[in-house]
């Protein structure tokens, strides 16, 4: 990994986050998906939801490895490590826990849905998010279901055959109450 990058996630140095930012994108993006990995277990301790520096220094380094993996075309090479620490969002509340207030792991989930979900019209990155997709469809998070309705729905349009396996809980969904899929409803 990346010096900096593991120096910030082994600390979790708020002070220094910001400096990967300093960094250029083919510098880093041999150690995105080791970085992910290291993210995913930060976010999976214990006292994540009460620890502010820790949910700050994921932020941060969340935005700088999704930015990497778009400004250099490689979610192909790192959409895995994505979709694992996207999928360990499920075994957290994604609930809001106010007034549109969003719980850490709901933001995390939001952040990558939209890194993965804005490739849907590649395949192998699809094969690999569309059944984590779907699960997030039944999770209570409203926000993060209408997002989910409008990438599923370009995924539906761009390779049909993604979904069918998958339409029994979408439509599950929409007789929940869960009105958000503007492509079925």
């Amino acid at each position: 990994m990346h010096h900096l990058f593991g120096l910030v996630l082994a600390q979790k140095d708020l002070s220094r986050a910001g400096d990967l930012f300093s960094l250029e994108d083919a510098e880093i993006e041999g150690s995105l998906s080791e970085a992910l990995e290291q993210i995913r277990i930060i976010s999976s301790s214990a006292d994540y939801q009460t620890n502010d520096n820790d949910q700050a220094v994921v932020e941060i380094c969340i935005t700088r490895i999704t930015t990497a993996i778009r400004e250099t075309a490689s979610i192909e090479k790192h959409g895995k490590a994505l979709v694992a620490l996207w999928e360990s969002c499920l075994e957290h509340n994604l609930k809001p826990s106010g007034k549109d207030e969003d719980t850490p792991h709901a933001k995390i989930a939001s952040d990558i849905m939209s890194c993965i979900l804005q490739n849907y019209n590649r395949p192998p990155v699809m094969a690999l998010a569309v059944p984590v997709a779907v699960r997030f469809l039944q999770r209570g998070n409203k926000e993060l279901c209408r997002n989910m309705s409008s990438y599923l729905s370009l995924a539906a349009i761009a390779k049909v055959d993604l979904l069918a396996d998958h339409t029994d809980t979408i439509v599950k969904s929409v007789l929940q109450g869960m009105n958000t899929l503007k492509f079925w409803v």
